[in-house]
């Protein structure tokens, strides 16, 4: 067959309605279809006409517009998911924050829902805080016995306890002071001074440690960990061991008076179950079973751009690349044949230069918007206001201060 049988030209105009594009994305969008015609004859006459044949139809253009269109969603969002997908993890689909709509043209703060989460975590871990549930049994000793088993005490005590349970102990105690009574030294005395100034404060009661009122509140929570932990490997008249789910007290329970008669009539294990840590590490502190949320970048609802709502220059953006798509296009029309014969001679097509040129042109278009964008993330944007506040600073103290005679 001929080339120039049967081949579609370009007419030169179309007139665009729903359903001409192959996904129809943005058909019912009235700027897209104002705007599909003009993008159409402006890749034409881009591409030689009407100096030159161009071997394409209207859904060729059309096809272009909405890729060029996707294309431009696509990278906008990808900085998007980048700036918020940490905000919006765990979050249900269905609730009141996403109901079945798209963030696309939605302003999303930043949260710290998934950071808590995560503390929340390392806190049920470090015994400290946590969504994990701790569970305790009292474990009653018997003279002359060391080795006691979790599993065994905790049957005893009509605890539940499946076969297949797998538990890990946590803590193992004994009946010690709370190392709040012993926070406060009554020696501390610094003067009647000091005490006026408890008193002032409230704190006449406690003692008179200045350190009291000018120390962090987390400065008091490592001194009750450390005087628990002290009296514990310091202080402590027993100690144990942990091998599974067993554990061996020392010194031997007796009766016969001993010092372990004072602590060793029972103590408690807490323990966790680790089918439950691994439950709640997939449910991730939620209560309820989770289904439909932000998991991951996969499903953000994030969806294409609305084309009305996209601004000059990103319409100036998807111009150029349908542009550099139709000429890719065209190429492979004209690559199907490497040269046309005609009487004498033969003419040879541009087919290779044009897929070339096309992609090539695509290429540039995708570079430079990804760099763009990626002055757009908060990391960017947030380096960038530092290094303004800086230099205004710097700008600032180069002022002379004023002097006031008199």
């Amino acid at each position: 067959m001929d080339y120039s049988e049967n081949k579609p030209i370009w007419p030169g105009s179309s007139s665009f309605s729903a359903g001409k594009t192959p996904f129809g994305f943005f058909d019912t969008d009235t700027m897209f279809q104002s705007q599909a015609d003009s993008f159409a004859k402006f890749a034409a006459q881009n591409v030689g006409y009407p100096i030159m044949d161009v071997e394409l139809i209207d859904i060729n253009f059309y096809t272009a517009f909405e890729s060029a269109v996707i294309e431009y969603s696509n990278q906008v969002n990808q900085v998007n998911i980048t700036n918020n997908l940490l905000s919006t993890l765990g979050v249900q689909t269905g609730s009141n924050f996403l109901v079945s709509q798209s963030l696309s043209d939605t302003l999303v703060g930043s949260s710290l829902s998934y950071i808590t989460k995560l503390s929340k975590t390392y806190g049920a871990e470090a015994g400290s805080g946590g969504d994990e549930k701790w569970h305790k049994v009292c474990v009653k000793t018997k003279p002359g016995q060391q080795d006691y088993n979790i599993k065994t005490a905790i049957s005893e005590s009509n605890l539940p306890l499946s076969s297949t349970s797998s538990i890990e102990i946590k803590q193992v105690l004994h009946h010690v002071p709370p190392a709040i009574i012993r926070y406060f030294d009554p020696f501390v005395g610094t003067g009647l001074g000091s005490q006026n100034l408890l008193d002032a404060f409230d704190f006449g009661g406690f003692s008179p440690s200045v350190n009291f009122m000018m120390m962090p509140i987390h400065q008091d929570l490592l001194r009750i960990q450390t005087i628990e932990f002290n009296d514990r490997i310091r202080k402590s008249h027993w100690s144990f061991e942990i091998h599974g789910d067993d554990i061996k007290i020392y010194p031997v329970p007796s009766t016969s008076g001993s010092i372990a008669d004072l602590h060793f009539d029972e103590f408690y294990v807490y323990y966790t179950y680790e089918e439950q840590k691994a439950n709640e590490s997939i449910l991730f502190g939620n209560t309820a079973a989770m289904s439909g949320v932000v998991s991951d970048a996969s499903n953000i609802p994030y969806t294409y751009q609305k084309y009305s709502q996209i601004n000059d220059m990103g319409r100036a953006w998807i111009i150029k690349y349908g542009t550099a798509l139709v000429k890719e296009m065209l190429g492979y029309v004209r690559g199907k044949y490497s040269s046309v014969p005609i009487p004498n001679s033969e003419v040879t097509l541009n087919g290779a230069e044009l897929i070339s040129q096309g992609q090539s042109e695509k290429d540039a278009l995708i570079t430079q918007l990804r760099e763009f964008l990626e002055k757009m993330t908060k990391e960017s944007m947030a380096t960038r206001q530092q290094a303004e506040n800086d230099a205004m600073n710097e700008v600032l103290s180069k002022i002379p201060t004023k002097i006031y005679v008199g």
